[in-house]
């Protein structure tokens, strides 16, 4: 902790709040304060912009292998460093070292990934229809971005979005949650390392994120926003960009169903439900959130789901052999707590779990609900906690009505041995992503994101750099 940054970084520099403002960054597993960084308000936000807009002309024209060399020894460095980070993102964030060291390596392979699409923007060229003019398509960067990232993979949603703004040649200011602040100051810390140039990544640290945020995005100078969060703050955000036309891309809420047919191999879709529903302690866009399994199988797979759950080994993250970390706040697991209330008064029946334990730390057990009534909260609700609620149907049509009877379409899981119901469900499922027969789909060679109010644009994969580049066409007489 002691050669963390702390300070906010804007234009290469480590600077204190101007107004000297602080916050605490919070143990989710003790409760204690871990450290206190700097609380930026609305002068250093404009600051970090300054340092933007001053730096993009020169980053812009920088050539592609040397956007690209960059980030390879920026995931060089994070590789290295896998056990530091990791053991900082427990210690803000909560989860287990096992599965903090897998979020250093899917964070520092979004790095290499975009190293190699930074050398591979392309073009087009053409003779138009009419024969008088020559078509030449060119690709540039969008400009300045505001990037907005989420508590729950600090350090993974932060090189989801650096990585391809770096690739196409924008630059940044980044602005991550109060309550894991600190992966993204140490990543700042591993770009400047690695060679990145002053005021192309610039990072506020907040408790004032409205006021540090909205005069940016009404500002006219930042011309792009990604943002990684809830629905809520999304529409909120999407209003202040309307005034400055700010382009956007957004990965928001999910509601995801976890489809179980009769014909399914049970230990494969246990062994997914595990993966789909615990992984980050339920703290995930992709957690399933609503277990539809069929009537005939619906009793072996709780009672087998309740076993795996049951035997999983709930403490600090940085303990041997534990399982499942805190959820972030109080907050949270209070939300959890009222939504398996809920959940449990309308007739639900607890197979395992469901009791806070009593101790600090912001602990809850894995849950698992059955007889859930539809009309439960958690049924309408992004849970994110480690609970599973289980319902059952009985037709194939039915379960995909339920499945799609809701506002997100972030991602689905199907689990069936039936080829062509395999295709046909996923196909009439209205998400981004389909996990079939398996509980795991990010992948950062895979474009991530949804549907309906699951948010626009894709991260990751082939497409993710087009969030940050922009067409131009110049037309060139024939002859």
């Amino acid at each position: 902790m002691t050669d963390t940054p702390t300070q906010l970084f804007i234009g290469g520099a480590w600077v204190d709040a101007a107004d000297g403002a602080t916050m605490a960054v919070d143990d989710p597993a003790t409760g204690e304060i871990l450290c206190h960084v700097a609380d930026a308000g609305p002068k250093d936000a404009r600051l970090a912009e300054e340092a933007a807009v001053a730096a993009q002309e020169k980053w812009a024209r920088t050539a592609p292998r040397a956007r690209s060399e960059i980030l390879r020894r920026a995931y060089e460095i994070i590789v290295e460093r896998t056990d530091e980070l990791a053991h900082l993102m427990t210690a803000e964030m909560g989860k287990p070292l096992t599965e903090a060291r897998g979020e250093v390596a899917y964070a520092a392979e979004f790095f290499r990934w975009f190293s190699e699409e930074a050398v591979r923007i392309d073009g087009g060229h053409a003779t138009l229809p009419d024969g008088r003019n020559r078509m030449l398509l060119s690709r540039r960067p969008v400009g300045p971005c505001l990037l907005i990232t989420p508590w729950n993979f600090p350090l993974a949603m932060g090189t989801r979005k650096i990585g391809p703004a770096i690739a196409a040649g924008c630059t940044m200011v980044l602005k991550p949650a109060p309550q894991t602040p600190l992966s993204s100051l140490a990543l700042a810390a591993i770009l400047k390392e690695a060679g990145l140039p002053d005021g192309v990544l610039n990072v506020v640290t907040t408790s004032r994120a409205g006021e540090v945020c909205e005069p940016l995005l009404r500002g006219g100078r930042i011309r792009k926003l990604s943002f990684t969060g809830s629905t809520g703050v999304g529409r909120l955000l999407l209003a202040q960009s309307a005034d400055a036309v700010v382009r956007t891309s957004m990965e928001l809420g999910g509601n995801a169903p976890f489809i179980v047919f009769e014909d399914a191999d049970l230990d494969k879709a246990v062994d997914g439900a595990m993966v789909a529903k615990m992984r980050n302690m339920g703290e995930a866009c992709t957690a399933a959130n609503r277990f539809f399994v069929h009537t005939s199988v619906v009793e072996e797979f709780g009672r087998r789901l309740a076993e795996r759950m049951g035997a999983l080994v709930v403490g600090p993250g940085t303990r041997d052999g534990v399982d499942v970390g805190p959820l972030i706040d109080r907050n949270g697991r209070g939300k959890v707590e009222e939504l398996v209330a809920d959940a449990v008064e309308r007739g639900a029946r607890v197979l395992v779990g469901g009791r806070t334990p009593e101790g600090p730390g912001c602990f809850y057990p894995p849950t698992v609900l059955t007889g859930v009534d539809s009309g439960s909260r958690l049924m309408d609700t992004e849970i994110f906690g480690p609970v599973a609620a289980i319902l059952t149907f009985d037709d194939e049509d039915e379960v995909v009505r339920r499945a799609n009877d809701t506002p997100w379409g972030l991602v689905g899981y199907v689990f069936t041995e039936g080829l062509d119901r395999a295709l046909r469900v996923s196909e009439r499922l209205e998400v981004g992503m389909v996990g079939l027969n398996t509980g795991l789909v990010s992948n950062p060679a895979a474009p991530f994101g949804g549907v309906k109010q699951s948010g626009l644009g894709r991260e990751g994969g082939r497409v993710g750099i087009d969030e940050f580049l922009e067409y131009q066409y110049l037309a060139v007489p024939v002859g």
